[in-house]
């Protein structure tokens, strides 16, 4: 027979109850790149001034975007890491937090081959002419990721994962736990920090 209930122990045994978000995802897009309609209408209208649509396009843009993050990587001082497959990216970048003292700053860049829904090139044809024309659709591709490690002063340690195939969506990792201990040490708070999250502090109200 039980003699205590889950309750009674958490009540019992808990010296540190924190609410907050483990890990938040802020995802970064253009909405008008995300149809085919609206990435013909940006290369013809908006922004390229093209007369055809084509994924052909795409190429000079994305070619430029990655010379600019290792330019970004040169200027900087930061390596640039290819994970391997299966490779923990959490240990890559607690080797690099262990070295780094600065209040703020990019650790280094991490770059991963991953699946990608870009747009694709087909061929239809007009049921007025039967002559044929570009359609642009949606595909899965294998691309290279850029992911940046960086150290906030506010945040901590967050990533921001750059795609380098059109339309180059992006996304921003924030840990609420990391968050939560630099808002303490600001604070000037004594605190026993864990792995992800916090064992004991000094002020817990």
């Amino acid at each position: 027979m039980i003699k205590q209930t889950i309750g009674e122990l958490l009540e019992e045994k808990v010296v540190l109850d924190i609410e907050g978000i483990d890990r938040m995802y802020l995802n970064l897009y253009q909405p008008m790149l995300q149809t085919g309609g609206g990435v013909s209408t940006f290369f013809r209208e908006e922004h390229r001034g093209a007369k055809v649509t084509s994924t052909a396009l795409m190429s000079p843009m994305t070619k430029s975007f990655i010379h600019d993050i290792y330019s970004f990587a040169k200027q900087e001082g930061v390596d640039i890491v290819s994970f391997d497959k299966g490779q923990s990216k959490d240990e890559v970048t607690q080797r690099y937090l262990a070295k780094f003292s600065a209040q703020e700053g990019v650790l280094y860049i991490g770059k991963a081959q991953e699946k990608f829904n870009t747009f694709r090139t087909s061929k239809k044809f007009s049921t007025d002419t039967g002559r044929p024309f570009p359609w642009l659709r949606r595909g899965m591709v294998m691309c290279n990721q850029y992911y940046f490690y960086v150290v906030d002063e506010d945040f901590g340690p967050l990533f921001i994962k750059f795609s380098s195939y059109f339309p180059y969506t992006a996304r921003i990792c924030i840990n609420g736990h990391e968050y939560a201990k630099r808002q303490l040490a600001i604070e000037g708070i004594e605190f026993e920090a864990l792995d992800n999250g916090i064992l004991s502090c000094a002020d817990p109200v």
